[in-house]
């Protein structure tokens, strides 16, 4: 039935025609994507109760479904949330935003016969900003090659991750924050209960994310909450085994913070709190960055105590980082002038290791080399060390190292340029559509659906890609059309970073 149904979408694809789908949560109207006409889209469909009024930081509860035919042909605004800086990169034309954001989207083939691999993208944006409706995460060709994509939303900043006490107090599991974290659980719980309506296979699910939606990824991994709901996972540039917030513990615990959050706005109760305009409570929160927090429910420890330990769900992980992370994220606005404002900057941050630090990131090239100490220290250690615990515990394990550059030598490799080239959107992207481009976009597509697929990216005419190992550190280079293999990956200055980070503990 489905078949018939496609079809007809294909007959009439100029004219706009839109298709009818019944899922266990109600029936949707989705419409062709505008990106081919094979591929149907499904916009703004709700996975959980919206959070709004008295539900402002509580825990996200499913939603119980709709009656009669939902319209799924527009997006829903973005989560509440500050827009990005003037100047920064990142910045886009403002989209709608709201309390009520708890949607998610999905692009389906609605193949007849066996289902198809699921792959969950969590959007990045520092915990603080973003949504699933970005272009860029268009999902019609990953759609194309097989698989069924899903773009979510979740809960952010303080809307998504603040605590305090009073709300910690609400609950069984006296805890509160990582609201956006049980936003990002309950869509999973959404896609395992809903997703072959879809195409999909429920039972074949990979979450991916990029920045902080591989925190994110990092999070769910880790999250006994979220065990059963995901099969295999990967990360790109972004994960947090450096020390997290604690709920309780600490000068500066989630629950102080919270508190101290409250007195600023001068209001007397939590309730308060949850009915003040949401305008109000983001101009008070002034845009302050946000953490996943160790609440002991989501989180039960710190994250890196917890790889150590082997306390996570075992699945097959993909991670990787980008050659000039830093470029989009001020490494160019703080570039030392000299040599002598180079090393003196090292000597304050990295103490007693600065003469290490001086032989692996020397100052003979500054730029080179705060370029790859921003990516390596900011980004690649965080990926190595989940990948060297992963292998400890049995997981398969691969390491991928971005260095294209899509725009020019200035911005490099930067934050985030892969996104582009994993959802096969090269040729839709202004600046990233010439021929080399368009053929790397491709074969790193393919790499992540075969991924999703199997565990194991390897297979059909594709390039061999290695399993990591400790002791070589083996990965996939993506700098070319598509790609070759390597090894000693942060071989050397792993150790060092290693070292320091162990310090702050």
């Amino acid at each position: 039935m489905k078949r018939v149904l496609l079809l007809l979408l294909l007959a009439v694809a100029h004219c706009g025609f839109a298709m009818d789908l019944v899922t266990p949560s109600g029936k949707l109207q989705g419409a062709l994507s505008s990106r081919a006409t094979d591929i149907a889209v499904f916009k703004g469909i709700p996975y959980a109760i919206a959070p709004i009024g008295a539900r402002r930081w509580t825990y996200a509860e499913a939603h119980p479904g709709w009656q009669g035919v939902r319209n799924a042909g527009r997006f829903s605004p973005a989560c509440a949330q500050h827009p990005y800086p003037e100047g920064s990169f990142f910045a886009r034309s403002s989209e709608p935003t709201s309390e009520d954001c708890l949607y998610l989207n999905v692009w389906s083939s609605l193949p007849e016969g066996e289902a198809l691999p699921v792959m969950v993208w969590i959007h990045g944006g520092a915990l603080t900003r973003g949504s699933g409706s970005a272009a860029t995460y268009d999902g019609t060709e990953l759609a194309k090659k097989g698989v069924v994509p899903v773009t979510i939303n979740y809960r952010l900043g303080v809307f998504g991750y603040m605590a305090h006490p009073e709300l910690s107090a609400e609950v069984r599991s006296n805890s509160s924050g990582n609201y956006g974290t049980s936003d990002q659980i309950q869509a999973l719980r959404w896609v395992k209960n809903n997703i072959a309506a879809f195409g999909g296979d429920p039972n074949n699910v990979t979450i991916f994310g990029e920045s902080a939606g591989s925190w994110s990824v990092n999070h769910l991994v880790g999250s006994p909450e979220a065990q059963d709901l995901f099969h295999r996972a990967i990360g790109q540039s972004g994960g947090n085994f450096r020390k997290l917030p604690e709920l309780k513990s600490g000068e500066n615990s989630a629950e102080t913070r919270g508190v101290a959050l409250q007195e600023k706005l001068g209001l007397a109760s939590l309730s308060a709190m949850r009915h003040l305009d949401a305008h109000k409570l983001l101009q008070a929160d002034d845009g302050r960055s946000y953490r996943a927090i160790v609440d002991g429910k989501f989180i039960p420890d710190q994250l890196y105590r917890m790889f150590e330990l082997g306390k996570f769900n075992r699945v097959p992980v993909m991670l990787g980082y980008n050659a000039e992370e830093g470029t989009t994220l001020g490494a160019l606005r703080m570039m030392p002038k000299n040599v002598q404002d180079y090393e003196a900057s090292l000597q304050r941050r990295f103490g007693r290791e600065v003469k290490e630090v001086l032989r692996l990131y020397p100052s003979d090239d500054i730029r080179k080399s705060v370029l790859a100490l921003s990516s390596d220290a900011g980004f690649g250690w965080n990926m190595h060390y989940w990948a060297e615990k992963s292998v400890l515990h049995g997981a398969a394990t691969f390491m991928y190292y971005f260095t294209h550059q899509p725009l020019g030598r200035e911005l490099g490799a930067f934050h985030a340029a892969e996104i582009v080239y994993v959802f096969n959107n090269a040729s839709h992207t202004s600046g990233f559509d010439s021929e080399p481009s368009v053929q790397l976009a491709n074969a790193m597509a393919d790499y992540w659906v075969r991924f999703a697929t199997f565990g194991n990216p390897n297979g059909a005419e594709l390039g061999a890609w290695p399993n990591y190992s400790i002791n070589a550190k083996e990965y996939r280079e993506f700098g070319s059309a598509g790609g070759r293999s390597a090894k000693g990956l942060m071989l050397d200055s792993y150790p060092v970073f290693e070292r320091l980070y162990r310090q702050e503990r």
